[in-house]
């Protein structure tokens, strides 16, 4: 909000054939929020009665204390949509709060005043009126049986998924700041009725503050426009996908939000059985160790307390507090492996080749930069492409990338079992070991739930590593190159010659 100016907000009705109801929800709006430099605006969303005429007339007939504006939609936008318009007339005219209502006398204006505190405050980014808040006060106002129950199970579930405690999900009484609106691209949203829960969601993402107050539950005349069973499965899928986005599975756009006030980097050491604690355990003691792509140094770093010497290799400079002994900065998208890899034990190429255009090239260059012939280890892992999930979407006609995970936006390369084995083998390598590794649960379900899926995934793994393996790890060994067998060759012929002689 401008400090040097008192706050402006925006009382927002959405209207849909809300002739019988408008002028209450008018004429009980506190005048009080006059202080707020309030103002009205409706929108008429393509109603098929004479909701548009009869708010009109009302404005006329009736001394407002508020500026209103009336528009109407020639074509029906659908409950999410008109509040799309609504919040961008907001975000366009310099208001700082929007309080959303309904057309339908639903949501008592009179609570209006109460609900304003917070974000006049500054305490919250968003506040919801809860119908949930006081036990069994939703059916003494006259909600329906099945409707509470539905309520509260579907508010349970959103609440696991979410990791989240709200007491209602499925309030339509929302207030938000449009500092909070401007943050979050709610023009992607549905513009069904399950756009509450997909701004719940980006707001949540974004690191908002969300804020409960009570308030009373009315139902009256109104009609119930809402499929019940279409509603309380577009909330549950839109709240899955959002849990399981960050597994890189499924991607959504309009939930590609990131939290700026949580030091959440893209890409994090992975608990339980992953390609991270994999390589750790794969390196000997005290081995000499470069880490390619070595991020936030979280492998290095374990590396390091198992007495290992690590030498980090990143296009990006991390600083010196990563906790490597040394660093080296390269872009490995168009040059060769940048230091002789015959001075390490191991090189670790974690979920990095997929990132380059020419994975072949890196791979043979790294090879050919061994300038001894010291037992190398070379320890790989990348995404399998042939996951299950990667399959099932495919069969669906569904193919998009994401943040992260086997379709990560930044992946120029993806690989099967065989064609990771293959870019390896054709470049001179001897293949020792490779496994499937399943799915970052742990990241997600944390918990025994993330351990009982991640043992589920492992022995799915043991049948058919193609299908079920998230992701593919490998170890390798570079073959001797021609140049260094020629000069062995010619240094042990004269070693020959001269026992001979």
């Amino acid at each position: 909000m401008h400090s040097d100016r008192l706050p402006r907000v925006l009382i927002f009705i959405v209207a849909y054939n809300a002739e019988q109801s408008i002028q209450q929800v008018l004429t009980r709006i506190p005048p009080s929020l006059s202080r707020c430099n309030a103002e009205i605006l409706i929108i008429d969303d393509s109603s098929q009665d004479d909701t548009c005429r009869k708010a009109h007339e009302i404005v006329q007939r009736h001394d407002l204390p508020f500026p209103t504006t009336i528009m109407y939609n020639p074509e029906n936008q659908g409950y999410g949509g008109n509040q799309k318009i609504g919040f961008q007339y907001a975000i366009k005219n310099d208001f700082d709060i929007v309080a959303l209502i309904h057309g339908d006398g639903q949501y008592a204006p009179e609570c209006l005043p109460d609900l304003l505190e917070p974000l006049l405050r500054r305490d919250a980014d968003a506040v919801f009126g809860s119908r949930m808040m006081s036990r069994l006060s939703a059916l003494k106002g006259g909600m329906p049986l099945y409707k509470y129950i539905g309520n509260r199970i579907l508010t349970f579930l959103q609440n696991w998924l979410l990791c989240t405690a709200l007491t209602e999900f499925h309030s339509g009484y929302r207030l938000y700041s449009t500092a909070a609106l401007r943050r979050i691209p709610f023009n992607r949203n549905s513009n069904d009725f399950h756009f509450d829960t997909d701004i719940i969601i980006q707001l949540l993402r974004a690191g908002m503050r969300i804020q409960e107050l009570p308030i009373p539950t009315y139902y009256g005349n109104e009609i119930c426009r809402v499929n019940g069973m279409k509603y309380a499965w577009n909330v549950v899928k839109a709240s899955l996908l959002a849990r399981i986005q960050n597994l890189g599975i499924l991607y959504e756009r309009k939930f590609d939000i990131a939290d700026p006030t949580t030091n959440n980097p893209l890409y994090q050491f992975k608990a339980g059985e992953s390609t991270h604690s994999l390589a750790i355990s794969r390196v000997s003691p005290g081995s000499r160790v470069a880490d390619v792509g070595c991020a936030g140094g979280y492998v290095g770093r374990a590396l390091g307390a198992k007495g290992c010497r690590v030498t980090g290799i990143d296009q990006f400079s991390f600083g010196r507090d990563i906790g490597l002994d040394s660093f080296i900065q390269a872009d490995l998208a168009y040059a060769e492996f940048p230091i002789d890899a015959g001075t390490f034990d191991y090189v670790l190429l974690l979920d990095v080749l997929e990132h380059l255009p020419s994975p072949e090239k890196f791979v043979e260059s790294l090879r050919f930069s061994r300038t001894s012939g010291n037992a190398l280890r070379v320890i790989a892992s990348t995404g399998n492409v042939a996951f299950i999930t990667i399959r099932m979407g495919l069969f669906c006609g569904w193919f998009n990338y994401g943040l992260r995970g086997i379709l990560d936006l930044t992946h120029t390369r993806l690989f099967t079992f065989r064609s990771f084995q293959k870019l390896f083998e054709q470049a001179g390598y001897n293949i020792e070991e490779v496994r499937g590794v399943p799915a970052p649960f742990r990241m997600i379900f944390p918990g025994a739930l993330g351990k009982v899926l991640e043992k589920l995934n492992r022995a799915l793994i043991y049948f058919s590593p193609s299908l079920f393996a998230y992701q593919i790890f490998l170890v390798c060994s570079p073959m001797p190159t021609l140049d260094w067998l020629l000069n062995k060759a010619e240094v042990g012929g004269k070693e020959k010659l001269r026992q001979l002689a």
